[in-house]
């Protein structure tokens, strides 16, 4: 079982930036694929980004290229999200899983073991 635990969240006004952190708890993260995904008050849960086990290949979601890096630190057991540029579309709970699918995917139901989520305030 792998527990996760994000953080970095908070307010920040359009064009700022945050980094969000996800730390792994109970497995190697060096073991998985791993994604972010958004979920807006009244909206469905969408991909953001998502990193290979070696860190090599990345897929990201339109709204987010190029204002958007992810990337992983196995040896400290966490994954980043470099977040620049901010929109106040890109406003929600922002959650980190495991990929279980080992592809990348931007499927929701390709991941499992979600954490509680960080909320991210973009102010216009």
């Amino acid at each position: 079982q792998v527990q996760l635990v994000e953080s970095g969240g908070g307010l920040v006004q359009t064009g700022g930036s945050l980094r969000l952190s996800c730390v792994a708890r109970g497995r190697a993260l060096n073991m998985y694929d791993m994604g972010w995904f958004r979920q807006a008050p009244g909206k469905e849960r969408e991909f953001v980004a998502a990193i290979s086990r070696s860190g090599r290949s990345t897929n990201y979601a339109d709204s987010v290229k190029g204002r958007f890096t992810i990337s992983r630190d196995n040896a400290k057991n966490t994954v980043f999200l470099q977040m620049n540029s901010l929109k106040p579309e890109d406003t929600a709970v922002y959650y980190c899983a495991v990929d279980q699918s080992m592809g990348v995917s931007g499927r929701p139901y390709d991941y499992n073991f979600w954490g509680q989520g960080t909320q991210v305030t973009v102010s216009s």
